[in-house]
């Protein structure tokens, strides 16, 4: 099922935490529908602001959205400006206070979602697939990720019949719950079709128990393996342990004599 299955669904109440924190009662339905409209608008509003995220918390008054971004300085304007207005014109889709924390990605390279999205616009430009996905992948694993995996379909390069490719790097378990796999899905609209893109991404993985609330969950770093950035791997050079490093001196004293 690892396989089949969205990997952030399936790590719901153990890694991850929900985007929709409420209990909506009988009226669940126009809430979810209210909560669909906020992510469209915000979605459509901030396209060039690189969001990968947005939590939704309600409280009976209330509507708290902390919205995960690489560039938090476009969404909040000059002296907070843009923020203003964005509240205002969410208070009145949902006639409610609004309340907007703003939450910066300090990697995106490690964010499934913003390069996803990155691959997208590249094809939209007209940019090779193969060099697009190559370049994502270098990145993202010069940041420290320990697995990325990447699929692009469609009329890749114009061709007459559509298909499918996948490139990886490192590891991606998707059987391993403990495992902090992202996952998105992007499409790229091109004069030939759509083209689809799915990006995997293991940065690490979480031992003992993890705060599943907004506060914590949008927060990258956090309770991950090896300290800041949660790799762990240590230098790939330096494996292999004392048997190999007394192999090789031996070898070096041979070689000078």
């Amino acid at each position: 099922m690892g396989q089949k299955v969205n990997p952030i669904s399936n790590r719901l109440g153990i890694i991850r935490g929900w985007d929709s924190n409420w209990y909506g009662g009988k009226s669940y339905g126009d809430t979810l529908l209210e909560d669909s409209k906020i992510r469209n608008y915000l979605n459509a509003r901030l396209a060039k602001a690189s969001v990968s995220r947005i939590v939704i918390e309600r409280t009976l008054k209330l509507i708290t959205i902390t919205v995960c971004t690489s560039r938090p300085g476009i969404i909040i304007g000059k002296a907070g400006s843009e923020v203003d207005k964005l509240k205002e014109e969410l208070k009145k889709i949902t006639d409610k206070e609004v309340q907007i924390n703003i939450f910066e990605i300090k990697r995106p390279e490690l964010d499934a979602v913003i390069v996803a999205n990155n691959i997208a616009r590249q094809l939209e430009g007209k940019i090779a697939y193969r060099r697009a996905v190559k370049m994502a992948i270098a990145s993202t694993m010069r940041m420290g990720a320990e697995g990325i995996k990447v699929q692009v379909s469609g009329r890749l390069n114009g061709a007459e019949m559509a298909r499918s490719e996948m490139y990886k790097e490192g590891r991606t378990p998707l059987h391993t719950f403990r495992a902090d796999i992202d996952y998105a899905l992007a499409e790229a609209l091109t004069k030939v079709g759509l083209i689809g893109i799915k990006v995997w991404i293991c940065r690490g993985e979480v031992y003992g128990k993890r705060d599943l609330s907004p506060s914590f969950t949008t927060t990258k770093d956090f309770g991950r393996r090896g300290g800041e950035g949660g790799m762990g791997r240590g230098d790939r050079g330096d494996r292999g342990g004392k048997p190999f490093k007394r192999r090789r001196e031996r070898d070096k004293e041979k070689a000078n004599r």
